[in-house]
């Protein structure tokens, strides 16, 4: 424990809270005002994406994933082997978990919502992404080193040792990393099955997926910047699991707007799974539900897909996979494909249908919350929700620690807007210094060099 102390004492001058907030000129643009906007001359063979709409875009997605993993935490660990829940269970009481216990936040299985006076609080599938937002952006840098991360994670996270109460927030995979960058470890070491078990645990799949975003159409940055935080506490299935979401919050950003949101979401998920090795589990995983999907594509149905998942992944061990834990990253990336492809993009049925899925069902839901929540944008979500006065802030010191209070006069410390302000600015130095793209103040919009185009 004093050792811990020391080593927090000795990076407090490093984490002192920036002072930087949003800049706004007379001419109202919007900057970073910590990173140099170098001009740039565009050719006319760039995407150009709006800032603003963007910014509307992250918003979307902050508070969808909320909404998401608030819901699925109702029946999160309730069912990890037959009988599921079933759509004849929404709206019915909340059965215990595994561990005998209920959640405290609700008691009915339905969308959850957090009003106007309450802050959303944090949970493990937004406070570590909002974690590596926040060092991207002290460390003015586009890419996080191992050193960083660590400092990081034992500057805002907890012990169990010192956490109130006894309860840091972590499991599996995140635990056994976070409990070995105290020892010295560095990732991707932190990942490595020599010195972590759970390298193929769930824990990489709801923590990363916002580097997607922070690489818009660029999956081949978006990766790069992820491979650390992903290698913290993943390998192998868990890791191609991780980069999966990865591709497909980047992709988000260059799909054809005249697509269904069903064609969208099939398109973006197509594109991932080139990224999944053809002899892994993984790749088996999405194969087969796609196919049972293609052969029974009825809504409905899902229930079907989803039992036939669990006998021959879960009980028959198909295409090698070997079921460990209901927190595994494979039986949850298959439960988060089933919502997926029979959501069809429809936001509401997607959560629904991850909520009652089984196994830890708060991950799925808040993956495809995030995402299609970002495809929409903020406004979108409360109309699909029908709630307009939905909270837009944010209690991250519900599980972390040592974050700026930017809320000083109200509950939470951060809002929504503020939080995806922050990220536009990281996605400016992203593209002028990892993309050799440009940002325009005066037409508020990035202009992003093609794949091929050198720096």
């Amino acid at each position: 424990m004093k050792q811990f102390i020391v080593a927090v004492t000795t990076f407090t001058m490093f984490y002192e809270l920036s002072a930087r907030e949003n800049t706004l000129t007379n001419n109202n643009k919007i900057f970073d005002s910590e990173l140099h906007y170098s001009l740039y001359v565009p050719d006319g063979t760039e995407r150009i994406i709006s800032r603003a709409v963007y910014l509307d875009q992250l918003h979307g997605f902050w508070l969808a994933q909320c909404i998401a993993n608030w819901t699925g935490l109702i029946t999160e660990i309730d069912k990890i082997e037959a009988p599921f829940y079933t759509d004849e269970n929404w709206g019915d009481p909340d059965q215990k978990n595994i561990w005998g216990n209920f959640v405290h936040h609700a008691n009915i299985i339905d969308y959850f919502f957090v009003y106007n006076d309450k802050p959303w609080g944090a949970d493990d599938d937004t406070d570590i992404e909002y974690m590596y937002q926040h060092l991207l952006d002290i460390n003015n840098t586009s890419i996080l080193n191992g050193e960083q991360i660590k400092n990081g994670w034992l500057h805002h996270i907890y012990s169990n040792e010192d956490a109130p109460g006894g309860e840091n927030f972590l499991w599996v995979s995140n635990e056994t990393a976070y409990y070995l960058m105290r020892g010295g470890l560095l990732p991707p070491a932190t990942s490595e099955p020599e010195h972590n078990s759970n390298y193929e645990m769930i824990d990489a799949q709801l923590t990363t997926e916002i580097f997607g975003l922070f690489a818009p159409t660029r999956p081949d940055i978006a990766l790069r910047m992820a491979h650390l935080p992903i290698r913290t506490t993943a390998k192998n299935n868990a890791e191609w699991i991780s980069e999966f979401y990865v591709i497909m919050y980047s992709l988000a950003a260059d799909i054809d707007i005249e697509l269904s949101m069903k064609e969208k979401v099939f398109w973006l998920a197509q594109n991932a799974r080139k990224r999944l090795p053809d002899d892994s589990y993984a790749a088996g995983m999405y194969d087969f539900i796609k196919l049972a999907y293609t052969a029974n594509p009825n809504k409905d149905d899902w229930e079907i897909t989803r039992d036939a998942v669990y006998e021959q992944y879960q009980v028959a061990g198909k295409d090698g996979y070997n079921y460990n834990k209901s927190f595994d990253a494979g039986i949850n990336f298959a439960a988060s494909l089933v919502s997926l492809f029979y959501g069809e993009g429809d936001l509401l049925r997607t959560i629904r249908i991850g909520s009652l899925a089984g196994w830890d069902a708060d991950n799925p839901t808040a993956t495809w919350g995030g995402l299609l929540g970002f495809m929409l944008g903020r406004k979108r979500v409360e109309q699909a929700f029908e709630r307009y006065n939905l909270s837009d802030t944010y209690w991250i010191s519900r599980t972390r620690r040592n974050f700026p209070d930017r809320t000083p006069d109200a509950a939470g410390e951060d809002t929504f807007p503020m939080m995806a302000m922050r990220g536009v600015y990281i996605i400016d130095r992203v593209i002028m210094e990892e993309m050799g793209g440009g940002v325009d103040l005066e037409k508020n919009v990035w202009y992003i060099p093609d794949i091929n185009k050198k720096k």
